[in-house]
């Protein structure tokens, strides 16, 4: 049976190296890790994970909690964080909320009975979780994804979602759109989304137009569009759509085909998160993109090599021009449009 001495000599390091290779991989330089590995790998030497937990309390498992991995945006920052994970020697324990507050705490609990080493997570509100106090007094290591706290020094990475959507707004703002909302899932479950509607509000005013009230939607993927079509049949037509995620602009863009409303000749709609499917559709869904598997990569990273102080990282996003945008377009809902300027 191989044992760890076989392991050291066939990588060319000491024993205690390659006993930290699997205990402590964090510590080792990524070479010197690979190393390790391949040595482990070639002559099939399995470390009892288990047994070194029980003895050690030391955990090379990670705790993950997303809201959802139906939206492709967390499953991407998954597959990232994984990849990442597994480089450095980490496996991860991985739950979703479905975006339900109540139901974050009994699962982080879940998790730090297995012993996770740290955490990523993604909660509904990072102000008001009660959770967040409770890790960071008990010195448990964690990071927040896609969370914008206001009143805490939370370690973080994000993108500028108010800075985001003001700079899309101002893009249909552009093209000639004066009535122009925002819908959202239940504001209450997203900090994101209500970072989100403060931007929209910031460009809005900026160009001397009102602000209307966020339009909320049943839920985070599921689009209503009942409530636009008063508006979109007013006098002063809508002509844009703000969506506080891709999902929900594609079901948007579905429920206005069915109920016989031209994208974007009659109504633009904007998503956000730049998720792969929006450029498969036809036509090809506008959108603040989010780099996903950057996010999930710095997580990890952050997790297992905290720079002092925590707080929040940013990260660049930028606007990705489809289809489901153009110049807007005002009068009869008929077919007899004609472009307004200014």
């Amino acid at each position: 049976m191989t044992d760890l001495i076989s392991v050291a000599n066939l990588a060319g390091v000491s024993r205690a190296t390659a006993a930290r290779a699997f205990s402590d991989p964090h510590l080792l330089k990524p070479d010197t890790l690979q190393k390790v590995l391949a040595a482990s790998a070639e002559l099939g030497f399995r470390p009892n994970h288990i047994a070194r937990q029980l003895r050690t309390q030391h955990s090379t498992t990670l705790g993950v909690l997303l809201p959802s991995l139906l939206n492709p945006v967390f499953a991407q920052q998954l597959q990232a964080m994984e990849q990442q994970a597994r480089r450095a020697g980490y496996g991860l324990l991985v739950a979703t909320s479905d975006y339900q507050a109540d139901r974050e705490a009994a699962i982080v609990e879940h998790m730090l009975r297995q012993r996770v080493a740290g955490l990523v997570l993604t909660v509904a509100d990072a102000d008001s979780s009660t959770l967040l106090p409770t890790l960071a007094a008990a010195e448990m290591p964690f990071v927040l994804t896609h969370n914008v706290p206001q009143q805490h020094d939370w370690p973080c990475l994000c993108v500028d979602n108010r800075r985001a959507i003001a700079e899309a707004t101002g893009h249909l703002l552009a093209l000639g759109h004066r009535h122009i909302v925002m819908i959202a899932g239940p504001m209450r479950q997203s900090d994101r989304a209500r970072q989100r509607y403060l931007g929209y509000g910031d460009a809005m005013r900026q160009a001397g137009l009102m602000a209307h009230p966020v339009i909320e939607m049943p839920s985070h993927t599921q689009s209503d569009f009942q409530p636009l079509l008063p508006l979109i049949h007013a006098a002063s037509p809508l002509t844009a759509v703000i969506c506080s995620n891709d999902l929900l602009a594609i079901s948007l863009m579905g429920a206005a085909a069915r109920a016989g409303i031209s994208v974007p000749r009659q109504l633009s709609v904007m998503g956000f998160d730049g998720i792969a499917l929006g450029e498969q559709l036809s036509p090809s869904l506008a959108s603040v993109v989010q780099p996903g598997a950057l996010l999930g990569t710095r997580a990890i990273d952050r997790l297992l090599h905290p720079s002092s102080g925590g707080g929040t990282e940013r990260l660049e996003h930028h606007l990705r021009l489809g289809e489901s945008v153009a110049p807007a377009f005002y009068g009869s809902t008929s077919g007899k449009h004609h472009a307004t300027h200014g």
